[in-house]
């Protein structure tokens, strides 16, 4: 069974010019002038004992006026931490020439399709990257993850395509183990957070599905940076283009209103060291609900059609469920209310500001 994993890499400007307001926003891309964490996820792979695998790495850059610096920089990372498996470098200049490519034979409508701007398009371009490979199946990680699992490609293997309790498994999920060891959320709540308890929701999901067993379960949620997807689902179902964030659910829902379930391993864990994210609570909040509004209103709008399954947010547990029911807007408001009083306590004008933004969003 051949295999590509596929590694995406967010690169941003130099630490001194900050973020621009036109930049793409990603949750921690690398500044130019810093070293990053691409490195190391690709040494720790030498722990792995099957490396019968294709590795891409897929270059980003959070604007356009970087990308040749950004390809520049994350090509030589490649050059100098390649593991001993079969690695290729994606770019802006490799994407252009695709386009080139399709351009040439008159289909030029699929070009917006392939972009390497916005979650969903990277992921797009990992599941399109497995395709061309020619991959029965493609393992998806992120570059802030560190493989401490020797045994991790046997285990992300195991059960994928083929079937278990009756069920043709298409797509495994695995999970991230934290910089303390565990898989559970640990931060502070902080009090506005009361109405928009994510961190909550989602530990009480991972108790249920990670922590119990069996193995191998369905289940509601998927990490984008740890999920194991066979070629006869990526050839059928994309990832929503349309979504700013949250692509990895997305894509789980959209899996299931064509009647894919997706599996969670418990034993399927990877590292997940990532940076500390640089951008203030009320646009993590906004991002926030531009996907969960998002996502609610592709439940609503559904329609009855042969061979799609109607999903609603009951079906989808504790996390994401409880973030796509009818008082979506209630808490939207509350929650950005009691932030922006928690800003105006800072004398935070600006804050105040967004936070009322915010609001007008739902």
């Amino acid at each position: 069974m051949k295999v590509t994993m596929v590694i995406p890499t967010y690169w941003g400007r130099k630490k001194s010019e900050g973020f621009r307001e036109t930049d793409s926003i990603y949750d921690h891309p690398t500044p130019l002038d810093e070293t990053g964490t691409l490195g190391r996820a690709l040494e720790s792979l030498s722990i792995l004992k099957n490396k019968d695998f294709n590795l891409v790495i897929l270059g980003v850059s959070t604007a356009q006026d970087i990308r040749e610096e950004v390809e520049s920089k994350i090509s030589s990372i490649v050059k100098k931490s390649a593991p001993d498996a079969e690695t290729l470098f994606f770019s802006y200049s490799h994407l252009t020439k695709v386009h080139q490519h399709l351009t040439q034979h008159n289909k030029e409508s699929f070009i917006p399709l392939l972009q390497l701007d916005g979650y969903s398009n990277v992921r797009n371009l990992c599941l399109f990257s497995a395709h061309l490979s020619g991959s029965e199946v493609a393992v998806l990680i992120d570059d802030d993850e560190i493989f401490e699992d020797p045994l991790f490609m046997e285990k992300a293997l195991e059960f994928i395509g083929k079937t278990h309790e009756d069920n043709h498994v298409l797509a495994v999920a695995g999970y991230y183990i934290n910089p303390d060891g565990d898989f559970l959320i640990n931060k502070e709540i902080s009090p506005w957070m009361v109405h928009w308890n994510k961190i909550d929701c989602m530990n009480r999901a991972f108790k249920k599905v990670i922590r119990q067993g069996p193995r191998l379960k369905e289940t509601p949620f998927v990490f984008g940076g740890n999920a194991v997807i066979h070629r006869d689902l990526f050839m059928k179902v994309p990832f929503d283009p349309l979504i700013t964030r949250g692509e990895d659910i997305d894509f789980l829902i959209n899996a299931r209103m064509f009647g894919y379930k997706f599996f969670l391993d418990n034993q399927l864990s990877i590292k997940h060291e990532a940076p500390p994210k640089p951008h203030p609570e009320w646009r993590k909040v906004r991002e926030d609900i531009y996907r969960f509004v998002f996502e609610k209103r592709k439940l609503e709008t559904q329609e009855a059609l042969p061979g799609m399954v109607k999903i609603t947010a009951e079906d989808l547990g504790i996390y994401p469920g409880e973030f796509l029911k009818e008082d979506q807007e209630e808490r939207i408001i509350r929650s950005n209310k009691m932030l922006a009083m928690d800003y105006s306590s800072k004398d935070d004008k600006k804050g105040v500001a967004e936070c009322m933004k915010n609001i007008h969003l739902a």
